[in-house]
């Protein structure tokens, strides 16, 4: 064969194939055995007489220009539809600012650019952008293209039928209303029509997939990437759903059977299974189309929606990396090579099919519209954490001004710290377990109870029992008061799971007071404030907001553990206003963590509190002390108190202490925990009152008592009533009560002997000590200096970490 008898396959990137007519054993037969034979490739040089077939039309030819027998094929004479060549010179002086303020390459982004050639073809198709500022909104239309590319397939194999079929499943459970198309095809029909008579006109005139895109960019200078890419894709949809359409209806509709025969489509089906293949991966092709078209959509929309983000120089020179008009151009080319895939096998039907050039056309561009998806995405998901930083400052920002402005009541506060969507109701109301609205916390003191899900149950009891106590005269005015638990999960910081789910659930269902619905209803913005402004660090905190919603106190925790209701309404002028009433008694100690400490003070009895784990001590401690209280004649009661975070040794020390009636014990171990927790929360409130802490004697005592826990040894207290107290260490004590006859002639009655016992420890007390004052390191206000109960030096500070296994 002739060099002019080769043809150039027009959709080839580089380089000339052999026509598939060329290599067909068809051509080698008579005119009348195949019908096939007398079909034309719709991209022939040869628009003449074919000597060896008759007289036969180019029908895309015809179908363009049907007088143009021996003619060339007669150019569009609009001037949008102008070829490239005419347009090639042309320099657009409004280049978008997505080219103007390109940044320079990132590493991943080479599969954009390749080469010097392809960065000048780059500039060449951002020089065809000539946008006049329309905006559409192609979503509908979009929408539109996917059913039609979805349901068309012609023939798909087990895989992508399955695939096809996903799709529609879920394009029918999107329901998207078809809102808007009607007026975006009032502007776009006609350009739709328009283009995809150029890409009918371009395949016929055998130009190649390069030219064919850059004609029709030019065709669509004036839009915007994202319409573009639909005007086009809605083109080919067309074309697609036109031949899907006839494929799936001629076996049954006698005019779709009528149309098929003249196309000879039947024959062409022949080929199922070859076609198969083609048409799946145009499928796989279309998929990718999709997707980079939903992308550049996003963008257009993040740049469109000034009123919903904040466009900030950092967040356009972001999408300037994305490299839009890249995506457009092959998403385009992409378009144009499956509509030409679709014309030629209708135009020339099983020498087409035998064909595998333009497989690998159809590979390699599914191939580098994945890359260009991934890209997409990479920069997008940037894109949406700048705008969610962005929106998260803003809000945060608009939180702090919100909490400093005066207002009538606190709707307006909770109801920007508890965000209600869709009009749902926010809170929970654990007593009669319900939704309800905030509009039961109107005109209320709210006390927002902030934990993570992890809560302890001797909290969420100690809580309970407050709570309910308060409840039970709600008349009270230290009565009037809510509490609302806010869950502090950053979903951003670790995922939602079913687990974390069913948790929330299980400690929701415990609380009787109110809580939040869901921890979805707390913003991001929220969970900041909580945590920088009111210093939240994983330990339970309350935060006070009075009926107006102004913050009074950024944790009242450690009044209410102290005293109860009492301590209402929870404010920092209220808490120093408790303490200058209070001072150091028994009943500050021991509180209610067992009700016979009210009656012994009631009686005129000393009580003593002891702790610690040694149980040989204990019995040597209570064993010794029993026999000084006899010999003195003085009514002693003892109590034990355990250590902080009982565990099982405390456990089995009171199970001893009480079968060996060595003396009264703490029945519920939760008890035992508050003891301890209330001390602390006393040495957090007491320290942050402007009283010197070598001064403070309340201070100075609750250091000593919660230096005795952070010791190996025992210790005690004794106490008669709310005037009389002494303390001391283990070893210190024992050997003053085994000491007990070298003393026991001070004693002359119960009024004495406290006094007596606090003089004999004194005397025995030694300067060498070491002191240690163990606090949990999520307690968060630490106090930088702290003095020693024992010498009023100031206590060195070292960090512990301590596993404790028994």
């Amino acid at each position: 064969m002739d060099q002019k008898d080769m043809s150039i396959n027009p959709l080839t990137e580089k380089g000339a194939m052999n026509h598939p007519v060329a290599t067909n054993p068809m051509n080698n037969m008579s005119s009348g055995s195949a019908v096939a034979a007398n079909r034309m490739h719709p991209m022939s040089h040869d628009t003449g007489h074919h000597p060896s077939a008759g007289h036969h039309i180019n029908p895309l030819n015809a179908q363009i220009n049907p007088h143009a027998m021996n003619h060339p094929v007669v150019k569009p004479v609009s001037h949008d539809m102008v070829p490239a060549t005419a347009h090639s010179t042309l320099i657009n002086p409004r280049t978008s600012n997505l080219v103007a303020a390109r940044l320079p390459h990132r590493r991943g982004d080479h599969h954009l650019f390749l080469t010097s050639d392809d960065n000048s073809m780059m500039k060449h198709i951002e020089e065809t952008h000539i946008p006049d500022g329309r905006d559409f909104d192609v979503k509908p239309l979009v929408h539109i293209i996917e059913e039609i590319v979805h349901r068309a397939t012609p023939i798909a194999g087990h895989v992508h039928g399955a695939k096809v079929q996903e799709h529609l499943e879920a394009l029918e459970e999107k329901a998207v209303p078809h809102s808007g198309l009607t007026e975006i095809l009032n502007y776009l029909a006609y350009p739709i029509h328009r283009i995809s008579m150029e890409i009918i006109c371009k395949c016929a005139n055998k130009e190649d997939a390069h030219s064919t895109t850059m004609s029709l960019l030019h065709s669509l200078s004036t839009y915007a990437w994202d319409t573009k890419v639909a005007i086009t894709f809605a083109a080919f949809a067309q074309q697609y759903g036109e031949f899907g359409l006839l494929v799936h209806q001629y076996p049954t509709n006698p005019l779709a059977k009528s149309v098929a025969i003249i196309m000879e489509l039947p024959e062409i089906m022949e080929r199922r299974d070859v076609l198969k293949q083609k048409f799946d991966a145009i499928h796989d092709l279309i998929d990718k189309m999709l997707d980079v078209t939903k992308c550049i959509i996003e963008f257009r929309d993040i740049q469109t929606s000034h009123h919903q983000y904040a466009i900030t120089q950092e967040l356009e020179m972001l999408i300037n990396t994305a490299h839009i008009s890249t995506a457009a151009y092959w998403t385009i080319r992409a378009a144009v090579m499956c509509a030409a895939m679709v014309l030629n096998l209708i135009a020339i039907g099983h020498e087409y099919i035998s064909s595998t050039s333009e497989s690998w056309e159809i590979s390699s561009l599914t191939h580098k519209l994945a890359n260009i998806l991934d890209h997409l995405r990479k920069v997008l998901n940037l894109c949406y954490q700048k705008i969610e930083e962005k929106r998260q400052h803003d809000a945060f920002e608009a939180l702090l001004r919100l909490l400093r402005t005066p207002h009538i009541d606190n709707m307006k506060i909770l109801s920007i710290l508890i965000y209600s969507k869709d009009d749902q109701l926010p809170l929970f109301d654990g007593t009669h377990k319900r939704r309800v609205s905030l509009d039961v916390l109107r005109r209320k003191h709210v006390l927002l109870l902030l934990s993570d899900l992890d809560i302890a149950p001797e909290e969420l009891f100690i809580l309970h029992h407050m709570y309910a106590e308060s409840k039970t005269q709600p008349n009270r005015p230290e009565s009037n008061y809510e509490v609302v638990w806010i869950p502090v999960v950053d979903k951003r910081l670790t995922p939602w799971t079913e687990a974390k789910q069913m948790k929330f659930e299980e400690v929701q269902a415990s609380m009787p007071w109110y809580s939040v619905a869901h921890p979805s209803m707390i913003d991001p913005a929220v969970i900041r404030c909580i945590k920088e402004v009111w210093g939240f660090n994983k330990k339970p905190q309350l935060v006070v907001l009075d009926p107006q919603g102004k913050e009074t106190n950024n944790n009242a925790y450690h009044m209410l553990w102290i005293w109860g209701s009492l301590a209402f309404p929870f404010t920092k002028a209220r808490e120093e206003a408790l303490w200058k009433e209070q001072t150091w008694n028994i009943e500050l100690l021991a509180d209610s963590i067992d009700q016979n400490i009210f009656t012994w003070i009631g009686e005129g009895k000393c009580i003593c509190l002891y702790g610690g784990e040694d149980i040989e001590w204990i019995r040597a401690f209570t064993s010794a002390t029993r026999a000084v209280a006899n010999a003195a004649r003085v009514p002693l009661e003892m109590l034990y108190v355990g250590k902080r975070n009982p565990k099982e040794r405390v456990r089995k020390n009171s199970a001893i202490i009480q079968v060996e009636n060595l003396s009264h014990v703490v029945q519920d171990q939760t008890l035992i925990w508050f003891f301890w927790e209330r001390l602390e929360s006393m040495w957090h409130s007491r320290t942050q009152q402007d009283i010197p802490g070598e001064t403070d004697p309340i201070l100075q005592e609750i250091v000593t008592i919660l230096s005795y826990d952070g010791s190996d040894q025992g210790w005690a207290v004794f106490s008669r009533g709310l005037a009389e107290m002494t303390r001391g260490k283990g070893d210190l004590i024992l050997q003053v009560m085994r000491g007990f006859d070298r003393w026991k002639h001070e004693v002359t009655d119960i009024t004495t002997f406290v006094p007596t016992l606090d003089r004999q420890l004194r005397d025995l007390h030694s300067p060498h000590h070491c002191t240690r004052l163990i606090l949990p390191g999520t307690t968060g206000h630490i106090p930088e200096r702290v003095v020693c109960a024992e010498c009023s030096r100031p206590m060195e500070k070292f960090i512990m970490y301590r596993c404790c296994i028994e």
